[in-house]
């Protein structure tokens, strides 16, 4: 049962008086732009143009996901390493699980975000560090954009159909349709006032989980018969030359690992993402003993109890011996003789 949660007001006004004294206000995605980070800093931007505040969407990961292109906004968003970064004075970090979760935007200059320019931190991720000048997380929410609805309201923010629609994605895509178990009767209400006020999840369960083109299918087809075990760790392996052949984003595999995770047999699930120094890994788990937010810890990553990521460093060998650490890790209790599952779908 995921525990309540309840808004500190006063850092929410903190997080304004802040934003108040900017200029302008930078909003980088994290890597690997999903979307709940996508969605919260639309909304943010919707909601501080009311005010009369500058604030700038980035995309860090050089690209739109084809499938976040329904999102209201979409069309002002700059992307990095193509639009001109603007001067900015705040930056404001949502959905972030720490400061150096901003692909590109961060490895290019890690001093962007050490703290020299202020850093409002909204997030829901457990393992966040409050690494920000202004910290507003909760990592019982289900979604930072949860969180971003009561933010707003203590903004004094007119809830708009865009607004409304943003935030609601955002929800929707961290709990896959309102069915992972952090999805709370708060969510549902939450979620109920959203439509209420022009929210529409047709158009997002069909771009989120329904519709999709043709490259993903070459994408899957090539994920999964590349499947393989290790001990009771269910991984699959994607290179750029899989995704170049398929001509795929990167976004169109991130659904893929909570499909493994339903395997039957398995503990946890993994994608491993080649890189040029190693492999970004994406984790999944069902079973209420497994906690794959403590298992990325150890490899200097972070997330959540059933979903977290890290990255690895080196070649096959520091590849294999990841797998088998983390099968060494997640091995059953022989004295248990079924797992307990704590959701049937799980999502970052």
């Amino acid at each position: 049962m995921t525990s309540p949660w309840k808004l500190d007001p006063e850092a929410a006004s903190s997080a304004f008086d802040l934003l108040k004294q900017s200029s302008c206000v930078l909003m980088p995605t994290h890597q690997n732009v999903d979307a709940d980070s996508l969605s919260s800093v639309l909304a943010l931007k919707l909601a501080l143009a009311q005010v009369g505040i500058r604030g700038e969407v980035l995309i860090t990961d050089g690209e739109v996901p084809h499938s976040l292109e329904f999102l209201p906004g979409i069309e002002d968003v700059l992307i990095y390493g193509i639009d001109e970064l603007p001067a900015y004075d705040l930056l404001l970090l949502a959905d972030h699980s720490d400061r150096t979760r901003g692909g590109d935007f961060y490895r290019d200059d890690p001093t962007r975000t050490n703290g020299d320019i202020p850093i409002i931190n909204i997030d829901h991720h457990v393992t966040n560090d409050h690494f920000g000048t202004v910290n507003i997380v909760q990592g019982s929410a289900a979604s930072t954009t949860e969180i971003l609805t009561d933010v707003l309201a203590v903004w004094g923010t007119v809830l708009t159909r865009d607004i409304a629609q943003c935030l609601l994605a955002g929800i929707y895509g961290d709990t896959l349709g309102l069915r992972t178990e952090s999805t709370t009767a708060r969510t549902m209400r939450t979620s109920a006032d959203l439509v209420d006020n022009g929210g529409n999840p047709v158009p997002i369960v069909n771009a989120l989980f329904r519709l999709k083109p043709k490259s993903s299918v070459c994408l899957w087809r090539s994920a999964l018969r590349g499947v393989s075990w290790t001990g009771d760790l269910i991984w699959t392996e994607l290179t750029q030359k899989v995704f170049d052949d398929c001509g795929a984003q990167r976004s169109e595999a991130e659904g893929m690992v909570n499909f493994l995770v339903g395997t039957e047999g398995s503990r946890a699930a993994a994608i491993l993402y080649a890189s040029p120094n190693g492999w970004r890994v994406s984790m999944r788990s069902m079973t209420e003993d497994v906690d794959v937010a403590k298992i990325s810890a150890q490899f200097g990553g972070g997330g959540h109890p059933r979903a977290a990521g890290l990255q690895i460093e080196g070649g096959e060998d520091a590849k294999q011996q990841f797998l088998e650490k983390v099968a060494e890790m997640i091995k059953a209790d022989p004295e248990v003789a079924e797992p307990t599952y704590v959701s049937d779908v799980v999502l970052d």
